[in-house]
């Protein structure tokens, strides 16, 4: 019997609008096979979406994607054509998915001096499957599917689930779990005649909806002298107006979903990441994760869970998610996350240094002082002074940081690390979320700011004691501490998480930048999860060897704070390469083979895409470039162009809820307004 493997996904079409997707061959063909179908929240509601022309398959030339929610599949129906070179008979199939709702339009152009009489012919087939089952390489839904015929359509559910089709003018046969929709027509020389059909889902279970795009996000634009950066902005915004979501509980507050088609939901540690790095476009969506999050902080202490007072939750889902042959498995609300909370405290202090309106700041501060306090008392498990992980139930996530693969955390032999786990770059982001936090205790006038400076100093001291190892080529931070508190050995893109939090001094921050600028880190498309020279070392290890787009972003950023511009430069240029190859959508991760041997970058072939913080990559690459500073307190943006970035024009730009433009020229002068 062959063994169930997960869908890969990088040869296949997607369509979107948070939180429906549908994926298909580069045709548009939904065949049942491994990813494709059209899934609403975490189900894959059809698994089957098929178009005959006269019996025939219609002979796929072009793809077309003019936004995230749209595909066009060009064909030829050669079958009802003359016998000439030129096809005269021409099908454009456009394809939208709107959240809840996915339709079809088919054209059929008929260039011929004679009428055609088509039969254009869709077949539909429901499946129900739930999401964690695909991605195990399974199919089967939940509740047994039932197929009713309508006046003009055909009704599909499953449990309590429904999907309605509806197909004007076309005759419909049901037939068990699938419907065939037929049209017959004449189309006259040199005409075209269309036929739509649509499908809308009604989910009771779901927890994530839909939400509008931003409108200010719509009103960027930007031009700059490598016109690959602004190729990847405009894709990158796109996508990121698509995965644009909310709760079903606070439909007021938008985050982004993690990314398609795993992580279709609110992922705390994602979310805060990507929202950060959009600061530069405006506080909103910033200021409505932090409200999200908040809402669902943790309040006691539940082993089940994970969760405990003042921690920021992992992740949602409708149900328990079981992940079949692995052994896990996740609660609806998980809060296996080290990292969350510390990025929930340093989004705050960051939205408010961009301008976020004082009271909407104020109000969070509860969730602020809770959520330091769980740094202190329950993040540090066992009283060391540093914040570590472990999974307590046996069927939890092994890994809790961003790097949460089972062989994430290894030795340089390839041996993995017992827990728990004290992760380096988790010290920093708690450093940084103490300061921060102080600072906005501070100016709030609320107690604790000095209790918060001297705890993140004494950790200061702790981090640099703790996880230093020395080496011929330099010293670097190891990765984690483990159980017994050794230095966990291999060198990773961890490190460069450390750069810019303020925790490492700037002799430290130099040899961290020096590492990340060497080959076995920089892979020409940027940053490597794991150094090239360690033992367990793969470039299509998902965390041990491959390219991600946030963390070579987040690097970029954290090179750029310290100063260190051409290390920065070099890492933007290597991400500005793999964008260029993967025609501007970034995916979750890619392959780590160097750009010396292959002329594009190779994918990783089971990435999400679009993910929300490899999208949001490109808005931290700009303001790395444009090496942007917010100051709202003070009123001021400074900006501080790299050397050499060339021309950047930029419209659209937000702080302090205001639009600013910003250009700079090949000279490195800035005008602003």
């Amino acid at each position: 019997m062959t063994q169930p493997l997960q869908p890969l996904l990088h040869d296949s079409v997607v369509v979107l609008t948070a939180p429906s997707q549908a994926w298909s061959t580069a045709d548009g063909t939904v065949d049942g096979r491994g990813i494709h179908g059209f899934y609403h929240s975490d189900l894959r509601v059809l698994g089957g979406i098929g178009l005959t022309i006269d019996g025939a398959t219609p002979e796929h030339i072009a793809t077309g994607s003019p936004d995230a929610a749209t595909a066009v599949f060009t064909s030829l129906a050669r079958g009802i054509d003359d016998h000439t070179a030129d096809p005269r008979v021409r099908i454009d199939r456009t394809r939208r998915v709107d959240a809840g709702s996915l339709v079809e339009s088919i054209t059929v152009s008929n260039a011929l001096a004679t009428a055609v009489q088509p039969t254009v012919e869709v077949s539909l087939l429901a499946d129900f499957s739930p999401m964690q089952v695909v991605k195990a390489g399974l199919t089967g839904s939940e509740h047994p599917v039932v197929a009713t015929a309508t006046a003009d359509g055909v009704t599909f559910a499953s449990g309590v689930v429904a999907a309605t089709v509806v197909a004007p003018a076309a005759s419909v046969a049901v037939d068990d779990i699938g419907a065939t929709l037929t049209w017959t027509a004449e189309i006259p020389a040199h005409s075209a005649a269309t036929f739509t059909w649509r499908i809308e889902v009604d989910d009771p279970t779901a927890v994530v909806s839909g939400a509008e795009p931003s409108q200010d996000w719509a009103s960027f634009t930007a031009a700059t002298g490598d016109s690959r950066l602004a190729a990847w902005l405009h894709r990158a915004l796109g996508d990121l107006q698509a995965l644009r979501t909310s709760t079903t509980d606070r439909p007021e507050d938008v985050f982004l979903a993690a990314g398609a088609p795993w992580f279709f939901t609110l992922f705390g540690r994602d979310s805060l990441w990507a929202a950060r790095m959009l600061l530069p476009l405006g506080t909103d969506i910033a200021a409505s994760t932090l409200r999200v999050l908040a809402s669902m902080q943790g309040t006691e202490t539940v082993n089940a869970t994970a969760e405990q007072p003042g921690k920021i939750m992992h992740e949602l889902r409708p149900a328990a998610l079981t992940i079949p042959g692995e052994g896990v498995v996740l609660p609806p609300l998980y809060y296996g996350t080290v990292d969350a909370t510390a990025l929930w405290v340093t989004l705050l202090h960051d939205a408010w240094t961009w301008g976020m309106p004082a009271a909407e700041v104020e109000a969070l501060l509860p969730h602020l002082e809770a959520a330091l306090a769980w740094m202190r008392d329950y993040g540090d498990s066992d009283g060391d002074g540093f914040l570590e992980y472990v999974d307590t139930t046996g069927h939890g996530l092994a890994n809790q940081g961003w790097k949460d693969s089972g062989d994430s955390i290894q030795w340089m032999d390839g041996t993995l690390a017992d827990g728990p786990i004290a992760l380096c770059e988790v010290q920093g982001y708690a450093y940084e979320a103490a300061v921060g936090g102080a600072e906005l205790l501070e100016a709030f006038g609320r107690s604790g700011a000095d209790e918060w400076r001297t705890w993140a100093a004494e950790l200061k001291e702790r981090f640099a004691a703790s996880f230093w190892i020395d080496d011929p080529d330099g010293a670097y931070p190891a990765i984690a501490l483990d159980s017994a508190k050794r230095k966990v050995d291999t060198v990773t893109s961890n490190i460069g998480h450390l750069l810019g939090t303020g925790i490492l001094t700037a002799d430290q921050a130099a040899l961290v930048a020096r590492r990340l600028a060497s080959p076995e880190l920089n892979s020409g498309y940027g940053l490597r999860t794991m150094s090239s020279a360690s033992g367990g070392y793969w470039p299509l290890s998902y965390h041990g060897g491959s390219v991600w787009a946030h963390d070579t972003a987040i690097v970029i950023t954290g090179l750029a704070r310290e100063g260190h511009t051409a290390e920065a430069e070099a890492l933007a240029s290597g991400l500005l390469a793999a964008a260029e190859g993967f025609g501007y959508r970034m995916p979750e991760l890619h392959s780590g083979d160097p750009a010396t041997l292959t002329a594009t970058p190779i994918p990783y072939p089971a990435a999400c895409r679009p993910q929300a913080w490899s999208a949001a990559a490109a808005v931290a690459v700009l303001g790395a470039r444009l090496g942007l500073r917010a100051d709202a307190s003070a009123g001021t943006l400074s900006v501080s162009p790299a050397p050499g970035v060339g021309t950047i024009e930029v419209d659209g730009l937000r702080f302090a809820g205001e639009p600013v433009s910003i250009a700079v020229d090949d000279a490195g002068v800035v005008t602003r307004s």
